[in-house]
């Protein structure tokens, strides 16, 4: 645990994955996310201000249906990203970057690291549906990535 985060939060970290940290994880991320200059814009023309409340309860039953088998989430992302504008496979790992700091801040580091390991899989799965064309160069495995440092 960072200085920083014991300072602001005096909370401990969540040391069990169940709905609540899930959502307080889902919120922390997105909060991050909206204030990114590289992802926010992307984020805001892709989503209306009075849409956030759905995103939000979507990606609630996703990392639901993740993290907990609940089978939550009914949802396509490659469909729904496929008409995402300004995204860019190089944002990926970004993203990941944002999402694993707030699993850290938040979790202690065994969940944020199974946190981590889901999401790199996932962001690759969905870069590889969105941006592979089989006669282009593939690099940057987001499955590569170093384990988290707490």
């Amino acid at each position: 645990m960072t200085a920083a985060h014991h300072i602001h939060s005096m909370q401990p970290l969540f040391a069990v994955v169940d709905e609540s940290t899930i959502a307080a994880l889902v919120d922390r991320f997105y909060a991050a996310v909206r204030q990114d200059e590289r992802l926010g814009p992307v984020f805001d023309a892709a989503i209306a201000p009075d849409a956030w409340p759905i995103h939000l309860t979507k990606m609630y039953a996703f990392w639901s249906s993740v993290m907990l088998s609940t089978g939550r989430y009914k949802g396509n992302p490659v469909v729904v990203h496929q008409g995402v504008d300004g995204l860019a496979p190089e944002l990926f790992g970004h993203w990941l970057e944002l999402f694993e700091a707030a699993a850290l801040e938040l979790f202690v580091p065994s969940i944020a690291q199974e946190f981590a390991v889901r999401a790199r899989r996932i962001a690759e799965s969905l870069k590889l549906a969105l941006f592979f064309r089989p006669n282009q160069p593939w690099t940057d495995d987001l499955r590569d990535r170093p384990p988290l440092d707490a």
